[in-house]
């Protein structure tokens, strides 16, 4: 699987060994705002399931604004695709548009967002709160990524 384009929290582009998930959801997505809140609840279950050590919160923020991306930045109303992988390592998730075109200001930032403007936080988001993120060409356009680290568990918030 070719990754290429990636970013790192640090700003170097990582290289890693695929490791098989502990388990994976693949579900296709309306291409319309609809697909947003079905992606988040898709993650937020796949978390709470398994118990898995990545934090929900930041997941679902980050999925969110992949789904909403593909939808805005994608002509056409072929489905888009998620896909979310554990790992003992972490999670992955995964977002297949139709639109071939990198995402530029993933792996290349253009500088800061436009305070006064409504759109282009959620590329810096990604970066910004991701362990590593990058894109990479399908056979059907593209899949555009990020990655989380788990917390470890004497890390994580207690239920009150």
């Amino acid at each position: 699987m070719p990754i290429t384009g990636t970013c790192a929290m640090n700003g170097l582009a990582l290289h890693e060994r695929p490791s098989e998930p502990a388990a994976s959801w693949r579900i296709a997505l309306p291409h319309s705002a609809a697909a947003v809140p079905v992606a988040r609840a898709l993650v937020r279950t796949a978390l709470a399931e398994l118990k898995h050590g990545a934090d929900s919160d930041t997941a679902e923020l980050l999925t969110a604004e992949l789904v909403a991306n593909a939808v805005e930045h994608t002509a056409g109303d072929s489905p888009i695709e998620l896909v979310v992988e554990l790992q003992p390592t972490g999670c992955r998730v995964e977002v297949h548009d139709p639109d071939p075109l990198p995402p530029g200001d993933l792996t290349c930032p253009r500088g800061e967002p436009d305070p006064w403007q409504e759109h282009g936080r959620g590329l810096l988001l990604i970066r910004a709160l991701s362990s590593s993120c990058g894109h990479r060409p399908t056979e059907q356009g593209k899949a555009v990524w990020f990655r989380l680290a788990a917390v470890p568990p004497q890390r994580r918030p207690h239920p009150a």
